[in-house]
């Protein structure tokens, strides 16, 4: 366990920053109420997006497997539609993958995920649902873990925000001295 633990109560929060709300709190965010099978998004898209996270978090978060999984079911259960769009950039980080390191993402090791992800050029391409492949990425990849990471309580404590948008931080932040 580290200072920055992500928890699925973190997922709640950033899917509340998204301006989703999920009935029954943070442990409806799972896969469960989907037969096997019928996923919006196959283990592959999830496993693929967990390795994007494990590639763009901070090394001092703990427990992404935990939160990334929970914010994608409560984010594509609120918009079944962005499960399409998150397949397709997987698809295409996968291609591209495939083309210069001849296996999926989620295959290679942590230093070719990073390389690979630079070299796609997603680090400097605009984000853009309906734009090329690398600017799909950013969009439905980088930006959203992103986002998620920094929206929840452990993510803005862990850049020096301390409520972050959609997080009120609750009665000791406003009887605390600034840090």
């Amino acid at each position: 366990m580290t200072d920055y633990e992500l928890t699925r109560r973190d997922a709640l929060k950033a899917l509340g920053a998204a301006g989703i709300t999920v009935a029954g709190g943070a442990a409806a965010l799972t896969w469960d109420g989907y037969e096997e099978g019928e996923t919006p998004l196959s283990t592959h898209d999830r496993e693929t997006v967990l390795a994007v996270a494990d590639t763009v978090y901070p090394s001092e978060v703990s427990g992404v497997r935990e939160f990334v999984d929970g914010f994608l079911a409560g984010r594509v259960d609120a918009d079944p539609d962005r499960a399409g769009g998150i397949s397709a950039a997987v698809a295409a980080l996968d291609e591209y993958a495939r083309e210069w390191e001849d296996a999926t993402f989620v295959d290679l090791d942590p230093e070719k995920r990073d390389g690979t992800l630079r070299g796609f050029g997603v680090a400097i391409a605009d984000p853009d649902p309906e734009g090329d492949p690398r600017e799909r990425v950013r969009y439905y990849l980088v930006n959203e873990l992103q986002f998620a990471l920094y929206s929840s309580p452990t993510g803005g404590r862990l850049v020096g925000i301390e409520n972050p948008q959609g997080h009120p931080g609750g009665t000791d932040s406003y009887q605390r001295p600034p840090e």
